[in-house]
């Protein structure tokens, strides 16, 4: 810190009101992401999309909401955090409403795309609004620390809100309750959230942010066919057009007075570690609940209401964060503490593994609680360094980079853990004698196809037992995953205390 620079202010209750709002956003847009999966079946029999149509009502939402993160958060940085934040906040009511109330699947899919828009405004001017309103740097870790909980509680809580919504009302109703949460944010933020912006010369460059859209939709969307269809040419494609347009992208970003993405900045381990640590633990969070969602409902027979209640102490032990990440940050240091967290995450994972089999369910609970602290804890630290990585006036392009990691790494999570998890279902499934072509093909496609389709019930609990044993063996190679980067978090990620950085963002490091 130069000696011009004054030591930095304590926030008071009007700063830390100012989070309450910020952490409802990101809570509401994490929810918003997970919330629709149970309401589909009624709008199919409501609006009667086409198999492609379904598709993109689920999808387009998060290719929209990844490609343009990285613009808007350079955007914010170029015309007001909170400026951006309000507009996006008004524009995800509004498409809310269209959502909500659509007639057809065209429009559904169309308000869907808006609502990414407004995501990708929103969720990197959340992150670098509290870089700005936090100056003192334990204070900004707890902030994060809220910030954080509000993202993983809004990603477990989403089924369980869809759950309550459908029980009394329609699917629209998912969409509906956005609405007078964001207008809480519009007035509550208009009052109490100070505007911030980067310098007045900072540009965009036009071509960077086609080429990051073009580097990270693509990404995406192989992931997600990937998911939904297996690994094809479709994916082979879209990869190759995603890390092409990524390379020029890398390439362009070298030339650039101020690139929309300081790519030097990966060379520093504690922010490059930083990042990986972030999109790793996400990885592994959403890769679970995936998975565990499904073994809950399939296996244990749960409802949606009961599969999303059984998966609290995750959210709940999350929250326990905020109690002990001051002092985890000042005894051990970033490094040291987010290896902590990841090893906590990977023994949790271990845990679930080892408890899938029992016929209570304290064990689940126990492990849960642990992946869930694990993983806040890892998170929190994570994401700290990587927007206290730059200056002020850069806190939106690294907000963004850490909400691309969240996105990619939710994204990989299901992709990866998904994928193992349905090769060892296949490879465990024992078929009963005497099953039809048509029943033993909807057993291989899935225990959701076989609940859906077969009758016999010897099959279906062939099928349960392949699943809780496929279960347990993706537990253990997430835990192995998490592990390994545990100690590389340990190792590459230092450990004493977070310093200021200087404006030019070429020298930026994290107590390096």
């Amino acid at each position: 810190m130069s000696s011009q620079q004054s030591a930095p202010r304590l926030a008071g209750p009007r700063e830390w009101l100012a989070l309450g709002v910020l952490v409802l956003v990101v809570m509401l847009l994490a929810i918003d992401g997970t919330v629709l999966y149970l309401a589909v079946p009624s709008l199919i029999e409501d609006l009667s999309p086409t198999a492609n149509q379904v598709l993109w009502i689920g999808d387009i939402y998060a290719f929209v909401l990844a490609g343009l993160l990285i613009t808007m958060g350079n955007v914010a940085d170029r015309i007001g955090r909170k400026r951006l934040l309000l507009i996006g906040s008004a524009a995800f009511g509004t498409a809310s409403i269209l959502a909500a109330f659509a007639h057809n699947a065209e429009t559904l899919i169309a308000a869907r795309a808006l609502l990414g828009v407004a995501g990708a405004t929103l969720m990197p001017s959340t992150l670098s609004v509290i870089r700005n309103l936090f100056t003192d740097p334990a204070q900004r870790t707890r902030a994060i620390a809220l910030w954080s909980v509000g993202a993983t509680a809004g990603a477990a809580l989403g089924p369980l809100v869809g759950g309550l919504l459908l029980e009394r009302f329609w699917w629209g109703s998912v969409f509906l309750i956005n609405v007078p949460i964001m207008a809480l944010v519009l007035i509550a933020g208009w009052f109490l959230l100070p505007e911030s912006r980067g310098a007045d010369n900072q540009r965009i460059d036009l071509l960077s942010s086609v080429l990051s859209i073009m580097t990270i939709v693509p990404a995406v969307y192989a992931i997600k066919h990937w998911i939904g269809n297996g690994l094809d040419s479709t994916v082979v494609l879209a990869a190759v057009v995603g890390l092409v347009a990524g390379w020029a992208f890398a390439r362009r970003q070298k030339t650039l007075t101020t690139p929309l993405l300081d790519i030097s900045l990966f060379r520093v381990p504690a922010f490059s570690g930083a990042v990986a640590a972030n999109a790793l633990s996400i990885f592994a969070f959403l890769g679970l609940l995936f998975f565990f969602s499904q073994y809950l409902q399939m296996v244990r027979g749960l409802g949606p209401l009961k599969a999303g209640l059984f998966e609290l102490p995750a959210t709940l032990a999350s929250m326990a964060v905020i109690a002990v990440i001051g002092f985890m940050a000042a005894r051990f240091g970033a490094g040291r503490s987010i290896g902590i967290g990841l090893g906590l995450g990977a023994l949790g994972l271990a845990g679930i593994g080892a408890t899938t089999l029992w016929a209570s369910f304290w064990g689940l609970g126990v492990s849960l609680a642990v992946v869930g602290l694990g993983i806040g804890i890892a998170m929190t630290l994570s994401t700290d360094a990587v927007v206290s990585a730059v200056p002020k006036e850069r806190s939106g392009a690294a907000a963004a980079v850490a909400e691309t990691a969240f996105e990619l790494g939710g994204a990989l999570g299901i992709a990866v853990l998904g994928s193992i998890q349905m090769a060892m279902y296949r490879s465990r499934l024992e078929l009963p004698d005497g099953l039809s072509s048509t029943d033993a093909e909807a057993l291989d496609d899935s225990l959701a196809s076989a609940i859906a389709a077969v009758e016999n019930g010897a099959a279906i609990t062939a099928a349960q037992d392949a699943f809780a044993s496929a279960m347990q063996s993706t537990s253990f190679v997430a835990a192995a995953l998490l592990l390994v980067a545990a100690v590389v978090a340990w190792r590459v990620i230092p450990s004493h205390p977070v310093k200021e950085v200087s404006n030019d963002p070429a020298r930026a490091n994290v107590g390096a």
